[in-house]
């Protein structure tokens, strides 16, 4: 599995990640991976309002298959937050969010769902090239060489969020 990871994914994933994954087949893996990829951004990101009491919710859209993998992250810390999981379905939901992972490919969709954002302080993953194209804050792709990850730093910084400088040294690209 390790050989599925480029450098800079390994790195992260080695680095940052404390949990193990054991194999299975390789799309379960590189949704597992994707997940834990998530949870260490949460962790590494620091948002400039939160709301009241002590859960962070993450939630995923149009992720094909990786809604399981999420949903296990679920009563993990973030912090001294515990991680709460929705799977949702409309752009309109995304505002009870602090971490969205979008897997939409469709451009105009995206688009969609960023503008309903508007400028509210939550991190945005996408999972596809039209995701870093369409303006998310941070893209996590498959590349040949395995998972890597792409980091739009003006974008986080217009939500209000801070991105730690580990997670911004380990990016392939930072715009």
């Amino acid at each position: 599995m390790t050989q599925r990871l480029s450098r800079v994914g390994r790195a992260l994933a080695l680095g940052l990640a404390a949990f193990t994954l054991v194999g299975a087949a390789a799309a379960s893996d590189d949704q597992r991976l994707r997940a834990a990829f998530v949870l260490r951004f949460a962790q590494y990101t620091q948002w400039s309002e939160l709301p009241a009491g002590g859960q962070l919710q993450l939630c995923a859209a149009g992720l094909d298959g990786g809604d399981d993998e999420m949903r296990r992250l679920a009563g993990r810390n973030v912090g001294a937050r515990v991680l709460q999981v929705s799977i949702i379905e409309l752009p309109r939901e995304a505002q009870a969010c602090q971490v969205l992972v979008l897997g939409h490919d469709e451009p105009a969709q995206l688009r969609r769902w960023l503008r309903e954002l508007g400028d509210a302080p939550v991190l945005v993953v996408g999972t596809r090239p039209e995701a870093w194209r369409a303006g998310v804050a941070i893209a996590l792709l498959t590349e040949p060489q395995g998972l890597a990850f792409s980091i739009n730093l003006s974008e986080a910084r217009r939500r209000g969020l801070g991105l730690s400088a580990q997670m911004l040294k380990l990016a392939r690209e930072v715009r």
